[in-house]
């Protein structure tokens, strides 16, 4: 049974990687930042999805912000299932406050929840990654990290998902060893979940949406679809990666 932990995985592209990993041989793992009820539904929708699909399937919710949540997550999937064999850090959030306005407090945040959790979760994970060349790392960063034009920049977001993506370069060399791999897909814009708007408001998503070549939104599954093939064996020869998923936004 292959056993993967999927941070974020109560919406948009963490949940539509659930679903698109859920199957009769997998083992998940499932964490939700939110602790609010409305949080927790969702993450309880996914999971039931999921093993409506064949998956045996764990939850856990806590503030990735917090020290020692993420490595308790670790804790708790070996408990459940086993050694770990996949890592998904979907977890993140956009904070659209510009440079003077962001407190010292919000970039904290969001180098805490993107980029520490991170590292906090996968040092947890590293001796049952590194078992064998099956170990797989994937995270998810944003075009916030390559992209910047005038009213369209997020600092903290951007600073966030950056030195995520310089842990994940640094990861790959530490697994390569074994065989393990770590990568990053980098989305552009991705449409929210029914009822979330995230960032923009609507007439944002409508700006958004014509802003790439392709003059669309991506879809999570489109994301998630990227993530699933990076976790497969057929990517034993990708790491390091920063794959863009993104319709070719970070062209223009």
């Amino acid at each position: 049974m292959r056993v993967s932990i999927i941070t974020g995985g109560g919406s948009g592209i963490g949940a539509a990687v659930a679903r698109r990993l859920a199957a009769r041989d997998r083992c998940l793992m499932l964490h939700g930042q939110g602790g609010d009820a409305a949080s927790f539904e969702r993450l309880s929708t996914v999971a039931s999805q999921c093993e409506q699909a064949g998956a045996e399937v764990a939850c856990s919710t806590g503030d990735l912000a917090q020290a020692g949540t993420a490595a308790g997550l670790v804790r708790a999937a070996r408990e459940a299932f086993g050694p770990v064999e996949a890592i998904v850090h979907a977890a993140g959030f956009a904070d659209k406050r510009g440079f003077a306005e962001l407190p010292r407090e919000g970039l904290d945040r969001a180098y805490a929840v993107m980029a520490a959790a991170f590292h906090e979760l996968t040092a947890a994970a590293l001796p049952d990654l590194m078992r064998g060349a099956q170990g797989r790392v994937v995270a998810i960063s944003s075009f916030g990290a390559h992209r910047f034009v005038p009213d369209g920049v997020f600092p903290a977001s951007a600073a966030a998902k950056a030195a995520l993506e310089t842990l994940v370069k640094c990861l790959a060399i530490e697994l390569a060893p074994s065989g393990a791999t770590a990568n990053v897909v980098a989305p552009g814009y991705t449409r929210k979940d029914a009822g979330r708007l995230g960032s923009l408001d609507a007439a944002g998503w409508q700006r958004a949406a014509k802003a790439n070549p392709l003059g669309r939104l991506a879809e999570p599954d489109e994301v998630a679809a990227t993530v699933a093939f990076l976790l497969s064996a057929e990517a034993g020869h990708i790491t390091g990666a920063v794959l863009p998923v993104d319709g070719g936004l970070t062209l223009m």
